[in-house]
């Protein structure tokens, strides 16, 4: 896992929309060139186009700056932080920016979520039903595990998982994926549990409810 430490400052950009139809200072948050960057705990600083900077706590719904300490208005800078979340520019409380441990693109994770991270194109969820590219078959996901492919013995061959012949071709440094196959994970108690580098597992629409009788 690789969480991402937010940069010092980010380029002050404007996010626009038909500003006919929004209110003074809504159409403000929306039109100004402002950096927003993450602080932890749910707040943000805000640098305006003028150079000032100001403290979003986004639990509190409250903000450094005049219009909102003084006046009690609901700032520019507070919509501004409202808007960066929903464009995904910045997480949301409770989320921080990480690297995917599978494709290696930012994303946002749930800081209680422990590794591996995946972004929403990798993740794979206990449960999940998934197909082998090499077989055709289809499985039921156990765990992601943080275990590279290259890492991972198997015990019965004594062999990684990236070195096993119908794995040739997949990153060595792949997550390794622990799953079982179908029907044997809805018919049997105990099911035999096999390793398989993640870009190997393609997710499907298949529900596992779809299997039980």
């Amino acid at each position: 896992m690789t969480l991402l430490t937010p940069p010092d400052d980010t380029d002050r950009t404007a996010l626009a929309p038909d500003l006919r139809s929004l209110t003074d200072r809504a159409a403000r948050a929306w039109t100004e060139r402002m950096a927003v960057r993450e602080l932890g705990d749910g707040e943000y600083a805000v640098t305006t186009d003028s150079g000032h900077t100001y403290v979003v706590d986004l639990p509190d719904r409250s903000c450094s700056c005049p219009d909102h300490r003084i006046r009690g208005e609901h700032c520019k800078h507070l919509r501004r932080i409202a808007i960066e979340i929903t464009a995904r520019r910045v997480p949301a409380p409770g989320m921080q920016r990480a690297r995917c441990d599978a494709c290696g693109t930012e994303t946002f994770v749930d800081e209680e979520v422990p590794a591996p991270h995946l972004c929403e194109t990798c993740r794979l969820d206990p449960g999940d039903v998934v197909r082998d590219r090499e077989t055709g078959k289809r499985l039921v996901v156990v765990r992601v595990t943080d275990d590279r492919a290259d890492e991972r013995i198997i015990e019965s061959t004594g062999r990684s998982v990236a070195a096993h012949e119908t794995n040739e071709g997949y990153p060595a440094t792949d997550l390794v994926v622990d799953a079982v196959y179908l029907p044997a994970a809805v018919r049997e108690e105990s099911p035999r549990e096999y390793a398989f580098p993640h870009s190997r597992l393609e997710r499907t629409d298949a529900q596992l409810l779809d299997f039980l009788d």
